[in-house]
């Protein structure tokens, strides 16, 4: 594929079938989840980025040693359930851990990150939900090869999925974007490196659901 044919692409198309293009993406603060409707062009004004060098990037892509998630959707939905929804839960806790300690240790300090520990536990309690609501009824659905009824949960994981995207945000202001201080303790560099993990991790998952997942079962019509 020539460079010149992703610029009237949008963020999302490029991202469900450019297998590393998600971390470019993520490189540029482009982002590719929840605003993924727009074209790279629109998405390079906006940043004040050139197309052509972004293009030249993804054209560079060795897509060849990058694994790309199944195909086949009870495969694909089976690798979210254990690369995404056990990891969060697993890691979430302890991100929660580090950042009391660091908010009690260095609450004096100027960049201490004053709310993160209450934020990561609103954050571990809201995506349990999501995640429970797709674990018990969405992706069971989706495995038997949907319903016309499916439309509205998607709708509303979709919804869900944009305030899941404010949530990081905000986790990236309040560790500034997971710059840490210097002379910061190993307690609060782990922390930020635990929370820049997460911040990608949750955006890789809501791109599969909402860029590859999810539009599977969009042409269903209750006829």
């Amino acid at each position: 594929m020539q460079s010149s044919a992703y610029s009237e692409r949008s963020l999302a198309d490029i991202a469900a079938h450019l297998p590393g293009a998600t971390g470019i993406f993520r490189a540029h603060k482009l982002d590719f989840c929840c605003g993924g409707g727009i074209s790279l062009k629109e998405a390079a004004a906006k940043r004040g980025l050139a197309v052509e060098d972004l293009e030249g990037e993804l054209q560079a892509l060795d897509t060849a040693s990058i694994a790309a998630a199944p195909a086949n959707t009870a495969d694909l939905i089976d690798y979210i359930l254990t690369r995404y929804h056990a990891v969060h839960r697993a890691e979430l806790p302890e991100l929660i851990r580090l950042a009391r300690r660091v908010e009690s240790v260095h609450r004096d300090h100027p960049d201490a990150p004053a709310g993160l520990a209450d934020l990561l536990a609103e954050t571990l309690q809201e995506l349990d939900t999501h995640m429970q609501k797709e674990e018990m009824m969405l992706f069971p659905m989706m495995k038997q090869g949907g319903h016309p009824m499916i439309l509205h949960p998607i709708a509303v994981m979709q919804g869900e999925h944009e305030e899941h995207g404010d949530r990081l945000r905000l986790i990236e202001a309040l560790t500034d974007g997971g710059a840490v201080p210097e002379g910061a303790c190993p307690t609060w560099r782990a922390l930020y490196a635990g929370t820049r993990k997460l911040v990608d991790d949750v955006m890789e998952h809501i791109h599969l659901e909402n860029n590859l997942l999810f539009p599977r079962f969009l042409d269903m019509s209750g006829e």
